[in-house]
């Protein structure tokens, strides 16, 4: 799962771009299949932010095909002065395409403690095939976010609630509910955030079951505390008493699945060993999976083979030369100095890397979805 210290990264956006975002005057204006960018601050008015009693928080950025040509902004995460990643680029708040009257919808989920922006080189490929992409930072476990909490890191089936949230308020938004084709939703997520795709699916979650995993000799580095939040299982007990948290883990095993997807993708999906083969059984949409062959944080025979093998119909894909960090944004010479094994790929080019990703998971939803 995505393990990042949470002051290193920050996706900080300007009411009419980013922040951490610089125009470029000398690019081109005849780019072929300009990328717009926008935010949402969503909320879940069926549940309350950890810790508070205000509605849940549910920021979302959103990406889209536009027929404007004005300068595109490079998108930062970090110092602005000095990032630590390049995100991509994109037009900040232009109108969306009238190329097409509805577009299909791909919503995004991030890795554990990490934040949609991660992800921006997926939403903007997406966006220039011709689809509205949102990706949600999920609140009690992103970097985005004031706080991390220990709710947010070890409920996981909350993040499924938030997608179908953020889809809710997709379908009522005023710039995009019309535009969307409710029949044409998909969802992709990246390590916790391919957990989170899968029980969005209809997985059904075993705590149980991945209690016994990570006490037998197959068990992997999703048993162990994240190190942006080590300290997670024990304030986690401090908290564990709590109504609200008694009433999540009441629901851990129930069904999450969103009749409203069609189809989902899972990029180095984590917790394998919470779900039996029972409890992926009633998958019946299409599910596309993709490994990194060098991932010692999921590692596929444990994580993405294990969905593969129990989910009818599974496309797996295993990419030979990457890492699992090798699906977070590109590093800049600061982040490959400062950040390690967050940088380094298992032997790819992680552009590399993230355009053969991309182009496989608009292959699937254009075959899945259109």
């Amino acid at each position: 799962m995505t393990r990042l210290l949470p002051v290193l990264f920050s996706a900080l956006f300007l009411a009419s771009g980013v922040c951490g975002a610089t125009p470029d005057p000398d690019e081109s204006e005849a780019a072929v299949k300009p990328v717009g960018m926008t935010e949402r601050d969503f909320t879940d008015p069926e549940r309350t932010e950890w810790g508070g009693d205000e509605q849940r928080p549910l920021r979302t950025t959103v990406w889209y095909p536009t027929d404007a040509t004005q300068d595109s902004f490079e998108v930062t995460v970090g110092n602005p002065e000095d990032p630590l990643f390049v995100a991509g680029r994109a037009q900040g708040n232009p109108s969306l395409s009238e190329s097409e009257d509805r577009y299909p919808l791909v919503l995004l989920s991030h890795g554990t403690g990490g934040a949609g922006i991660h992800l921006m080189w997926l939403a903007t490929v997406l966006a220039e095939n011709g689809y509205i992409v949102a990706a949600v930072n999920h609140h009690g476990n992103t970097s985005a976010g004031e706080n991390y909490a220990p709710e947010g890191f070890l409920l996981w089936w909350e993040r499924t609630r938030d997608l179908s949230a953020v889809l809710d308020h997709l379908l009522e938004d005023s710039e995009f509910a019309d535009r969307i084709d409710p029949m044409r939703v998909g969802a992709a997520g990246f390590s916790l955030g391919g957990y989170t795709v899968i029980s969005l699916a209809g997985g059904l979650t075993s705590l149980e079951a991945f209690e016994a995993f990570c006490d037998g000799p197959e068990r992997d580095a999703t048993c162990d505390p994240q190190e942006e939040f080590p300290g997670a299982p024990s304030a986690m007990a401090e908290v564990l008493n709590e109504p609200h948290v008694q009433e999540s883990l009441a629901e851990h095993d129930s069904s999450f699945r969103d009749d409203r997807f069609a189809a989902v993708y899972a990029i180095a999906p984590a917790l394998g060993g919470a779900f039996t083969e029972l409890g992926l059984m009633p998958i019946v949409i299409p599910v596309g999976i993709l490994g990194a062959a060098n991932d010692d944080i999921a590692p596929v025979e444990t994580n993405a083979r294990h969905f593969a093998d129990h989910i009818e119909g599974a496309e797996l894909h295993v990419l030979e030369d990457a890492g699992h960090y090798s699906f977070l944004s590109r590093c800049t010479d600061s982040g490959r100095e400062r950040l390690g094994m967050f940088c380094r790929d298992g032997g790819g080019s992680r552009d590399d890397i993230h355009q053969n990703a991309a182009d496989r998971v608009v292959r699937f939803f254009d075959q899945h979805m259109n």
